[in-house]
C-alpha cells in the first residue's frame, strides 16, 4: 500500500512545475532568442497547466512578439 502525504504531493507538483518551466524557457530561447527580464518573470508566474499550454503554443512562435501576444491573451499579470 502506497502512502503519499500532502507534502509529498506538493513536492511532486513543485518538481513538475520547475521542470516544465525550465523546458519552456529553453524552448523559447531556442525558438525566438533571448528573453527580457519582464517576459521571463511573467513566464515564471505561470501555473503548470499554463506552462503546458505555452509549450505547445510556442511551436508556432517566430519572434518574441508572438510570446508577448500569448502572454497578453492569457492575462498573465505583470
Amino acid at each position: 500500500m502506497e502512502i503519499i502525504t500532502s507534502w509529498m504531493r506538493e513536492g511532486i507538483q513543485q518538481g513538475k512545475q520547475e521542470e516544465a518551466l525550465a523546458l519552456v524557457l529553453r524552448q523559447l530561447r531556442r525558438r525566438v532568442g533571448s528573453l527580457n527580464a519582464a517576459d521571463e518573470a511573467q513566464i515564471r508566474q505561470l501555473s503548470l497547466a499554463a506552462l503546458e499550454e505555452l509549450s505547445e503554443a510556442l511551436l508556432d512562435f517566430t519572434q518574441v512578439a508572438d510570446l508577448v501576444t500569448w502572454i497578453q491573451a492569457h492575462q498573465v499579470p505583470l
